[in-house]
């Protein structure tokens, strides 16, 4: 195993999650494409980070005691410069046990869900469907077992009812269909390789356009460990 994905599962086994900024770098290692991101722990780290990041952002709590950041107000879309930063900054760092703020790209594009169940019958299954409230009313989803090839992973995309939406609905450019297929294959690898220490994983979205896909948001959640 990576020793960076050794370490980022080591120093998470406690919480039973990882949170979102080793979450990215474990992405990353296996070759997924993630937005552009920074985690700062004080305000200065962050001033300075949101000029590789670049205004408008997007500004996450870093927290091992928040796994639903939306919940807490801990999610802000928008950040427009400095002085905004600075109070976002200072209104996530009241909430419980504040372990910085990651900054991260805003981007556009077709949402997309990719996730991963370790099933105790059937293995590591993966799961791609259409994002946004899309999933919310229609719950259209392909599962596929891990890991999938080239082949597999593009037939689970064209398989979705609303793979219209990726291939260039109403005059809308098409996403670049390589590109998810690519991340979906290397996603269903890794789902597999870490079924030993990983019980499920949400991407969420993965925002697609005509030149790439990229994890906009990622969570793993570990498996129990038993004695």
């Amino acid at each position: 195993m990576n020793p960076r994905v050794k370490k980022a599962i080591t120093d998470s086994k406690s919480l039973g999650w990882i949170p979102e900024p080793l979450a990215k770098d474990l992405l990353q290692v296996y070759g997924l494409s993630t937005s552009r991101f920074v985690w700062a722990q004080s305000i200065e780290e962050a001033l300075s980070g949101a000029r590789e990041v670049r205004y408008p952002l997007v500004a996450k709590v870093v927290s091992p005691a928040i796994i639903h950041k939306s919940d807490v107000g801990g999610v802000v879309v928008g950040v427009r410069d400095d002085e905004h930063l600075t109070e976002v900054f200072r209104q996530f760092s009241k909430l419980p046990r504040f372990d910085g703020i990651l900054l991260d790209e805003m981007l556009d594009g077709v949402e997309v869900i990719i996730g991963s169940q370790n099933d105790p019958q059937f293995g590591t299954v993966v799961l791609i469907g259409i994002g946004g409230t899309a999933v919310e009313i229609y719950r259209d989803v392909a599962i596929r077992m891990a890991p999938l090839s080239p082949k597999g992973a593009l037939n689970a995309i064209h398989s979705l009812r609303g793979a219209a939406l990726l291939t260039g609905y109403r005059g809308d450019k098409a996403v670049n269909l390589n590109k998810l297929k690519n991340l979906l294959v290397q996603f269903s690898r890794m789902a597999h390789q870490l079924r030993e220490e990983v019980s499920s994983i949400d991407l969420n979205p993965v925002l697609c356009t005509d030149r790439k896909a990229v994890v906009a948001d990622a969570r793993f959640i570990l498996r129990e460990q038993i004695a």
